[in-house]
Protein backbone atom coordinates (compact mmCIF):
# COMPACT_ATOMS: atom_id res chain seq x y z
CA UNK A 1 0.00 0.00 0.00
CA UNK A 2 1.08 3.53 -0.65
CA UNK A 3 -0.31 6.80 0.66
CA UNK A 4 -1.11 9.43 -1.93
CA UNK A 5 -2.28 13.01 -1.42
CA UNK A 6 -5.36 12.92 -3.63
CA UNK A 7 -7.76 15.60 -2.46
CA UNK A 8 -6.24 19.03 -1.92
CA UNK A 9 -7.53 21.56 0.66
CA UNK A 10 -9.77 23.33 -1.88
CA UNK A 11 -11.59 20.09 -2.70
CA UNK A 12 -11.88 19.05 0.95
CA UNK A 13 -13.10 22.45 2.20
CA UNK A 14 -15.58 22.58 -0.69
CA UNK A 15 -16.83 19.06 0.07
CA UNK A 16 -17.38 19.48 3.80
CA UNK A 17 -18.60 23.09 3.69
CA UNK A 18 -21.06 22.19 0.94
CA UNK A 19 -22.26 19.12 2.83
CA UNK A 20 -22.89 21.04 6.06
CA UNK A 21 -24.41 24.12 4.43
CA UNK A 22 -26.64 22.17 2.03
CA UNK A 23 -28.06 19.97 4.78
CA UNK A 24 -28.56 23.01 7.03
CA UNK A 25 -30.31 24.94 4.27
CA UNK A 26 -32.42 21.92 3.35
CA UNK A 27 -33.41 20.72 6.81
CA UNK A 28 -32.77 23.46 9.38
CA UNK A 29 -33.15 26.97 8.01
CA UNK A 30 -36.60 28.27 7.13
CA UNK A 31 -37.00 28.49 3.34
CA UNK A 32 -38.22 32.09 3.56
CA UNK A 33 -35.48 33.30 5.91
CA UNK A 34 -32.69 35.69 5.03
CA UNK A 35 -30.25 33.10 6.43
CA UNK A 36 -31.49 30.54 3.87
CA UNK A 37 -30.86 33.04 1.07
CA UNK A 38 -27.36 33.99 2.30
CA UNK A 39 -26.35 30.37 2.82
CA UNK A 40 -27.65 29.69 -0.69
CA UNK A 41 -25.38 32.41 -2.07
CA UNK A 42 -22.41 30.91 -0.21
CA UNK A 43 -23.25 27.47 -1.60
CA UNK A 44 -23.51 28.87 -5.11
CA UNK A 45 -20.14 30.61 -4.71
CA UNK A 46 -18.61 27.34 -3.48
CA UNK A 47 -19.97 25.52 -6.54
CA UNK A 48 -18.52 28.19 -8.86
CA UNK A 49 -15.11 27.90 -7.14
CA UNK A 50 -15.25 24.09 -7.49
CA UNK A 51 -16.16 24.34 -11.17
CA UNK A 52 -13.17 26.59 -11.81
CA UNK A 53 -10.95 24.36 -9.65
CA UNK A 54 -12.14 21.38 -11.70
CA UNK A 55 -10.48 23.00 -14.69
CA UNK A 56 -7.35 24.66 -13.25
CA UNK A 57 -6.84 22.86 -9.93
CA UNK A 58 -4.45 20.19 -8.81
CA UNK A 59 -4.11 16.87 -10.64
CA UNK A 60 -6.86 14.87 -8.91
CA UNK A 61 -9.16 17.90 -8.52
CA UNK A 62 -9.46 18.39 -12.27
CA UNK A 63 -12.50 16.87 -13.94
CA UNK A 64 -10.37 15.32 -16.67
CA UNK A 65 -8.60 13.26 -13.97
CA UNK A 66 -11.74 11.33 -13.12
CA UNK A 67 -14.28 11.79 -15.91
CA UNK A 68 -15.23 8.20 -16.79
CA UNK A 69 -15.76 6.68 -20.17
CA UNK A 70 -18.79 4.50 -20.87
CA UNK A 71 -16.49 1.46 -20.91
CA UNK A 72 -15.06 2.35 -17.47
CA UNK A 73 -18.57 2.73 -16.06
CA UNK A 74 -19.61 -0.62 -17.52
CA UNK A 75 -16.46 -2.34 -16.21
CA UNK A 76 -16.91 -0.79 -12.77
CA UNK A 77 -20.53 -1.93 -12.47
CA UNK A 78 -19.56 -5.40 -13.69
CA UNK A 79 -16.75 -5.51 -11.14
CA UNK A 80 -19.17 -4.57 -8.38
CA UNK A 81 -21.41 -7.52 -9.27
CA UNK A 82 -18.43 -9.88 -9.54
CA UNK A 83 -17.10 -8.69 -6.17
CA UNK A 84 -13.86 -7.30 -7.63
CA UNK A 85 -12.12 -4.87 -5.28
CA UNK A 86 -10.67 -2.37 -7.71
CA UNK A 87 -8.89 0.74 -6.47
CA UNK A 88 -9.00 4.24 -7.92
CA UNK A 89 -6.78 7.05 -6.68
CA UNK A 90 -9.42 9.61 -7.52
CA UNK A 91 -13.13 8.85 -7.82
CA UNK A 92 -14.32 5.54 -9.20
CA UNK A 93 -16.51 5.85 -12.32
CA UNK A 94 -19.83 5.91 -10.45
CA UNK A 95 -18.42 8.30 -7.86
CA UNK A 96 -17.27 10.61 -10.65
CA UNK A 97 -20.75 10.59 -12.16
CA UNK A 98 -22.21 11.44 -8.75
CA UNK A 99 -19.78 14.34 -8.32
CA UNK A 100 -20.85 15.78 -11.68
CA UNK A 101 -24.52 15.08 -10.92
CA UNK A 102 -24.38 16.86 -7.56
CA UNK A 103 -22.44 19.81 -8.95
CA UNK A 104 -25.03 20.25 -11.71
CA UNK A 105 -27.92 19.94 -9.24
CA UNK A 106 -26.34 22.43 -6.83
CA UNK A 107 -25.63 24.84 -9.68
CA UNK A 108 -29.27 24.70 -10.84
CA UNK A 109 -30.52 25.04 -7.25
CA UNK A 110 -28.40 28.18 -7.00
CA UNK A 111 -29.68 29.58 -10.29
CA UNK A 112 -33.33 29.00 -9.34
CA UNK A 113 -32.67 30.47 -5.89
CA UNK A 114 -31.15 33.59 -7.42
CA UNK A 115 -34.06 33.82 -9.82
CA UNK A 116 -36.49 33.79 -6.89
CA UNK A 117 -34.59 36.25 -4.71
CA UNK A 118 -32.98 38.68 -7.18
CA UNK A 119 -33.98 37.69 -10.65
CA UNK A 120 -37.51 39.04 -10.84
CA UNK A 121 -39.08 35.59 -10.67
CA UNK A 122 -40.25 35.79 -7.04
CA UNK A 123 -43.86 35.18 -8.09
CA UNK A 124 -43.13 32.49 -10.68
CA UNK A 125 -44.40 29.22 -9.24
CA UNK A 126 -42.43 27.16 -11.76
CA UNK A 127 -39.13 28.56 -10.48
CA UNK A 128 -40.00 27.76 -6.87
CA UNK A 129 -41.22 24.29 -7.93
CA UNK A 130 -37.97 23.67 -9.83
CA UNK A 131 -35.92 24.89 -6.84
CA UNK A 132 -37.78 22.57 -4.49
CA UNK A 133 -37.63 19.61 -6.87
CA UNK A 134 -33.89 20.06 -7.41
CA UNK A 135 -33.28 20.39 -3.67
CA UNK A 136 -35.17 17.16 -2.96
CA UNK A 137 -33.38 15.45 -5.84
CA UNK A 138 -30.00 16.60 -4.51
CA UNK A 139 -30.82 15.35 -1.01
CA UNK A 140 -31.71 11.93 -2.41
CA UNK A 141 -28.42 11.95 -4.32
CA UNK A 142 -26.56 12.90 -1.13
CA UNK A 143 -28.05 9.81 0.52
CA UNK A 144 -26.99 7.67 -2.44
CA UNK A 145 -23.53 9.27 -2.33
CA UNK A 146 -23.13 8.37 1.34
CA UNK A 147 -24.35 4.83 0.66
CA UNK A 148 -21.88 4.52 -2.22
CA UNK A 149 -19.02 5.75 -0.03
CA UNK A 150 -19.87 3.20 2.65
CA UNK A 151 -20.15 0.37 0.10
CA UNK A 152 -16.89 1.31 -1.63
CA UNK A 153 -15.08 1.71 1.69
CA UNK A 154 -16.08 -1.81 2.64
CA UNK A 155 -15.57 -3.26 -0.85
CA UNK A 156 -12.21 -1.64 -1.51
CA UNK A 157 -10.80 -1.55 2.02
CA UNK A 158 -9.94 2.17 1.79
CA UNK A 159 -11.54 4.51 4.33
CA UNK A 160 -12.93 7.13 1.96
CA UNK A 161 -14.30 9.34 4.72
CA UNK A 162 -10.86 9.61 6.33
CA UNK A 163 -9.35 10.24 2.90
CA UNK A 164 -11.75 13.14 2.32
CA UNK A 165 -10.80 14.59 5.72
CA UNK A 166 -7.03 14.21 5.40
CA UNK A 167 -6.70 14.29 1.62
CA UNK A 168 -4.50 11.17 1.79
CA UNK A 169 -5.76 7.96 0.27
CA UNK A 170 -4.21 4.55 0.78
CA UNK A 171 -3.96 2.59 -2.41
CA UNK A 172 -2.17 -0.49 -3.64
CA UNK A 173 1.09 0.15 -5.46
CA UNK A 174 -0.82 -0.60 -8.67
CA UNK A 175 -4.17 1.22 -8.85
CA UNK A 176 -6.43 2.73 -11.50
CA UNK A 177 -6.81 6.45 -11.88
Amino acid sequence: MKSVMVWDPVVRVFHWATAVLFVANFAVFDDDSVLHIYVGYVLFALVLVRLVWGIVGTRYARFNAFWPSFIQIKQHIGGMFRGDAEQHLSHNPLGALMVCNLLCALFLIGITGIMMSDGGFSNADWVEDAHEFLSNYAMICVGLHILGVLIETRRGGVNLIRAMITGVKSAPAKSSE
